[in-house]
């Protein structure tokens, strides 16, 4: 899969465009990656519900990435609403979402930890009742050394259809195939905002 390179722009969605300047604010002048504990969007709250979070588990061909946080919201897209909470952590992401659906993210993940920057994609994917639906990606790498170390994500879903199915909508009982719209690696004209410092209420707790 080829990964055209974009800058923070491409990404559509303002909630995850508030994301990825957060992100921005806590990579520090001459630093790889950013620090998870040095991460702290406005509103987090809100967020929540559509995002993820991993620990980077291996290296090369070996690397996994262990679930630490899944969104209410998040699990009902996949169909996994159904396991119990506390359930759906402490396990990896291949095993929770199965091959056939790992095969087409993996590039993803894999390229977020190779490049060390965030990568976006978008799919092209049909609800239940035949509405287009357009599923966006982004993942934000983050470590206390030059190695990815843990990764966020934010998982978004619109249509310019107004409302549709979230249930299942990527999950193993969708009705279609997603078809892959957009893959950017975003490592272009990054313009770091002021220095800013989270306080204990807008920082993300992922652990």
């Amino acid at each position: 899969m080829q990964f055209e390179s974009a800058n923070p722009s491409i990404v559509r969605s303002v909630k995850q465009r508030d994301l990825i300047n957060a992100w921005l604010r806590a990579l520090g002048k001459g630093r790889t990656l950013p620090m998870i504990g040095e991460y702290g969007p406005d509103r987090i709250a809100d967020e929540l519900p559509d995002m993820m979070g991993f620990d980077v588990v291996g290296e090369g061909e070996r690397t996994r990435f262990l679930i630490t946080q899944e969104g209410a919201r998040l699990a009902a897209t996949y169909g996994n609403d159904h396991i119990d909470p506390g359930k759906r952590t402490n396990r990896y992401l291949d095993d929770a979402i199965g091959p056939t659906r790992y095969a087409r993210v993996i590039a993803s993940y894999s390229a977020c930890v190779v490049r060390k920057r965030p990568t976006y994609s978008v799919s092209k994917v049909r609800d239940a009742d035949g509405k287009d639906v357009s599923y966006e990606r982004l993942l934000l790498p983050f470590g206390s050394t030059d190695a990815v170390e843990q990764i966020v994500g934010s998982y978004h879903a619109i249509s310019i259809d107004g409302g549709f199915k979230i249930t299942n909508l990527m999950g193993m009982q969708t009705r279609t195939t997603p078809v892959s719209v957009v893959n950017a690696v975003i490592d272009r004209e990054f313009s770091r905002s002021p220095a800013h410092h989270p306080t204990a209420a807008d920082v993300i707790e992922l652990d």
